[in-house]
């Protein structure tokens, strides 16, 4: 060992110490590396939750949506207190759902005229 750490001192000029990498050159590549990861899927992420939440804050009664579990319905009755809605499904079945548990909401769209 102390022979190897001759060899490696005869390429040092006398009275120069030797250095080793620099501490920003080991941490860089990790800044990077979370930058990109942030750009990449925490921003988008953001993005979704923003939109969702408006949706779910415009929604109101006679509204079309769709849960999380595929059930489609038309909002009966909104329960601000609980963030609780009552969605009419069929003829005689409401749920009762609560409201971060809507994934959209169904807009019309007008069908173009046949001729």
């Amino acid at each position: 060992m102390f022979i190897t750490m001759l060899y490696a001192a005869e390429g040092v000029p006398a009275g120069a110490a030797a250095e080793g990498p620099s501490m920003l050159g080991g941490i860089l590549p990790l800044i990077i590396i979370f930058a990109l990861f942030y750009i990449m899927f925490i921003v988008p992420s953001r993005k979704e939750q923003k939109k969702h939440k408006e949706m779910l804050g415009s929604l109101k009664v006679g509204d079309k949506v769709v849960t999380n579990g595929g059930i489609v319905g038309i909002i009966d009755k909104i329960n601000e207190t609980d963030d609780v809605m009552r969605i009419k499904s069929a003829e005689n079945t409401v749920i009762n759902i609560k409201k971060g548990y809507i994934a959209s909401k169904i807009v019309k769209t007008e069908e173009p005229e046949k001729k």
